[in-house]
């Protein structure tokens, strides 16, 4: 299997371009994943069939060395959406063409961070065009260092393409990975966009270069993110402390992760869809970190609006 992210071929029609591509970055993203696991397992694959059209292949490694649940699902598919569906993407036409790839990390060690990437392009029945996407990295234990080097790696990407970028999708991110009922973000935060659409906020070439290049970034940062942290020791506690943590990202994902809500609307497979959910996790009653505590110092962190690039 190739070690570098493919280029897709420049000839064939926009949609599936995208949908070449995300096949192919499934399979590259898989191959850096149980490289970095270092366990000698491979992801196992579901493939499946969407109701209107198309369909995708969820692959999970599970019980890694590092990664006790590491998933990377791909899907194109199409059809109609419901009105309500349709209303809630304000679209005139309920056709659609959507592909894209969602990747979620849970390692065995709350000393490696929890992340989430996930790319999208959405073709409308009108013909309007746009893509979407984030990611993240949510720690149990903030490394002030290790999302200092996060953000300026996502910074310098951006900077490729549009130098607003990072302060546009920055911000984003703090805004939409926000647990409003915990007030508290799920974590150090990254990028979020979405609708960048095809015309108004780029050509074709240009959006689709930008994903691209969120998903590469993706991969090679959190490859040297499970090198780095992977050997750390840790306590019962800190294992305790990361099952809580878990609790808020499982949170996050059925209150408030709209990928979520778009999958379970359009039909997609429960399974593949609830993929992102931790395999254990654990909420107490009115748990509050003991003052002065490496807990306390961490949950001081999960806010909107920190510099990460200077934070210190």
């Amino acid at each position: 299997m190739n070690s570098t992210a493919p280029a897709p071929a420049a000839t064939a029609p926009p949609r599936t371009m995208v949908e070449n591509w995300m096949r192919h970055f499934q399979d590259w993203l898989c191959y850096r994943l149980a490289l970095a696991d270092g366990g000698g397992l491979h992801f196992a694959e579901t493939p499946w069939e969407h109701a209107g059209g198309g369909g995708g292949r969820t692959r999970v490694l599970q019980n890694g060395a590092v990664l006790e649940k590491s998933g990377v699902a791909f899907s194109a598919v199409w059809g109609g959406l419901s009105e309500q569906a349709a209303q809630s993407l304000q679209l005139p036409d309920r056709r659609y063409f959507a592909t894209g790839v969602s990747v979620v990390q849970h390692p065995r060690s709350p000393m490696v961070p929890i992340s989430h990437m996930n790319v999208r392009y959405f073709e409308a029945g009108n013909g309007e065009a746009w893509f979407g996407g984030g990611l993240d990295l949510t720690p149990v234990y903030v490394d002030v260092a290790q999302a200092r080097w996060f953000h300026e790696q996502l910074e310098a990407m951006c900077q490729r393409h549009d130098a607003s970028y990072y302060a546009r999708f920055k911000k984003w991110g703090d805004e939409y990975f926000y647990l409003p009922h915990r007030r508290e973000t799920r974590g150090v935060g990254g990028l979020f966009f979405d609708r960048l659409t095809v015309g108004p906020d780029g050509s074709f070439e240009e959006l689709f270069a930008f994903v691209q290049d969120v998903g590469e970034l993706y991969g090679r940062t959190y490859q040297a993110i499970i090198a780095q942290t992977r050997d750390l020791p840790f306590t019962a506690r800190e294992k305790h402390w990361q099952l809580v943590r878990r609790g808020r990202y499982a949170e996050f994902n059925l209150a408030i992760d709209r990928g979520t809500r778009f999958g379970l609307e359009t039909g997609g497979r429960t399974e593949s869809i609830l993929m992102s959910l931790p395999p254990q996790a654990e909420w107490h009653y009115d748990l509050v970190p003991e003052p002065g505590s490496a807990e306390e110092t961490s949950q001081q962190w999960l806010r909107q609006g920190v510099d990460w690039r200077h934070a210190d």
